[in-house]
């Protein structure tokens, strides 16, 4: 798990949790006014870029804790129970994004993201300050499939794959 030289690639940590009725995972959900109402194929694995040569397994831990306010050691089931590594899934605009989940759990209602300004309207000039994260939420696999982001849902299908064996 070392760093890369590509543009645009994205790291993040999959928390899923085992119910009674199968495995849940945590996605966030994006924060700002163009994602307020968008509740269908926007949810994503709390990830972030990573900068030339940064150890992508520590971006992955660092995004986890800046959008869900929780450091990852702290909710992992085990911290010495490696994480599972998910493989990359390469989004339309060519970012890609590498992911492995970690077995643990936290409550959403304590969740809290870091904050980001961006220009609001678009090309507006002016900007304003949102969540990078306004909420995040367990949901079980078929759930978390319609909620994810397209590609990303393929993050949700390996671990479930992964976790039948």
């Amino acid at each position: 798990m070392g760093g890369s030289t590509r543009s645009q690639l994205s790291a993040g940590i999959l928390l899923f949790r085992r119910q009674a009725g199968g495995i849940e995972v945590l996605l966030a959900h994006p924060g700002g006014p163009y994602w307020s109402r968008q509740q269908f194929e926007s949810w994503s694995v709390p990830k972030g870029i990573a900068e030339p040569d940064e150890a992508l397994d520590a971006v992955a831990a660092r995004e986890f804790s800046e959008e869900t306010g929780f450091g990852l050691s702290a909710v992992a089931a085990d911290p010495e129970v490696p994480p599972l590594d998910l493989g990359e899934v390469t989004l339309k605009s060519g970012k890609v994004i590498r992911a492995w989940a970690v077995e643990g759990d936290l409550d959403p209602a304590l969740a809290h993201s870091n904050e980001i300004e961006i220009a609001w309207p678009p090309r507006s000039g002016r900007t304003i300050v949102i969540p990078e994260v306004d909420r995040v939420e367990w949901f079980g696999v078929e759930e978390a499939r319609r909620r994810a982001h397209p590609a990303q849902a393929a993050f949700v299908d390996r671990l479930a794959a992964a976790l039948e064996t």
